[in-house]
């Protein structure tokens, strides 16, 4: 069999994607497991235990619940825009998962020889995560058109508003990344965090400019992004009942419900990759497959920080959140982007 045949090339690739929308997929339902036995905890409850042997079979449970509850379309909503903004929204969430390296390249047998574990490489894979993620937005705010709600719609407005706002601090904050690695090749860019026995991440850089500012300003626009606590104003339900998605029933809302969890997971993966050093750690040049377990324990610990403030922070007020974004950490992206380039200009000319 010819490996490099371009057709069976795309049939792998295409193999790749579905397992990879499939583990994405697990982790997103145990994650939701997770965060309710972990705020039990932090609550003094005790959290979901019933179903399968300590609640691990929970998240089927919720599944076919979704499954078999009511579908209910409001009268007067914009059926197709309606229906279309859930798929919008899931669509943009997992598309970026494609180009994400979760490991190093490991030597395989022959006929198969080296592979890299990432699905799809090319040059400009930062730009496409941006491009792909900003897109998400347009099924937020769609659903809350169409559902001619008045509550769906102001938290649909709220949701625009702030994920423009932070997605412009979050941009910037991995400029600073961009100049120092010089590619926006995510495989790359964890290459470049190599050395030091795995431990050249960027956020500490031994020998360069290390990116504390960029990671933080990255992880607060990060949480915004997401609808997160403290930012989950476009969910208050103290105020909007449950936001843009309060129209939506069964399977449409479980599509959103799991769009927010798959973002929670791809911007933890995105905060690996630039940030701690992907698949880097101790002896991963001598053990190649302990890079995925890195990998996955990185983005494992971002998940539990998003749980961990769920249970801990009060929620903002509309107009803080948006003073916060505007009028301070837009401009301490920006001063970090000066900051590095200045400093990358003086160490150049040395």
């Amino acid at each position: 069999m010819d490996w490099n045949n371009p057709y069976i090339q795309t049939g792998l690739k295409l193999v790749g994607i579905n397992v990879a929308f499939v583990v994405v997929l697990m982790i997103v339902a145990y994650t939701v497991l997770a965060e309710r036995r972990i705020l039990a905890l932090i609550q003094g409850r005790l959290g979901p235990n019933r179903v399968g042997y300590g609640g691990l079979l929970q998240p089927f449970a919720d599944l076919l619940k979704f499954i078999f509850k009511e579908e209910i379309t409001p009268a007067k909503a914009t059926k197709f825009v309606y229906f279309l903004a859930p798929i919008i929204a899931i669509t943009a969430a997992l598309m970026p998962i494609v180009v994400y390296p979760f490991g190093p390249t490991i030597n395989l047998p022959p006929p198969l020889g080296p592979v890299a574990l990432v699905i799809a490489r090319f040059d400009i894979a930062l730009l496409y995560v941006l491009g792909i993620t900003s897109v998400g937005v347009y099924g937020i705010a769609l659903a809350g058109w169409a559902s001619n709600s008045k509550y769906s719609l102001m938290g649909g407005l709220r949701a625009s508003a702030q994920m423009i706002s932070y997605e412009l601090s979050l941009g910037l904050s991995l400029v600073g990344v961009v100049l120092m690695s010089g590619t926006l090749d995510l495989y790359s860019i964890v290459e470049q965090q190599g050395g030091w026995f795995g431990l050249r991440w960027n956020i500490i850089r031994p020998d360069g400019l290390p990116q504390l500012i960029g990671f933080i300003v990255y992880l607060i626009s990060a949480i915004a992004e997401t609808n997160r606590v403290p930012f989950d104003l476009p969910e208050a339900e103290t105020e909007l009942v449950a936001g843009f998605h309060t129209e939506y029933s069964a399977l449409k809302f479980a599509l959103f419900f799991m769009a927010e969890y798959v973002n929670m997971f791809t911007v933890s993966m995105l905060a690996t990759t630039l940030f701690l050093g992907g698949w880097q750690g101790p002896f991963v040049e001598q053990v190649p497959i302990l890079g995925v377990f890195y990998f996955l324990g990185k983005v494992i610990f971002f998940l539990f920080l998003y749980i961990w403030l769920r249970g801990t922070l009060p929620r903002f007020r509309f107009d803080q959140l948006m003073n916060f974004g505007w009028k301070f950490l837009l401009p301490v992206a920006i001063l970090n982007v000066i900051l590095t380039a200045t400093l990358m200009f003086f160490m150049l000319r040395q």
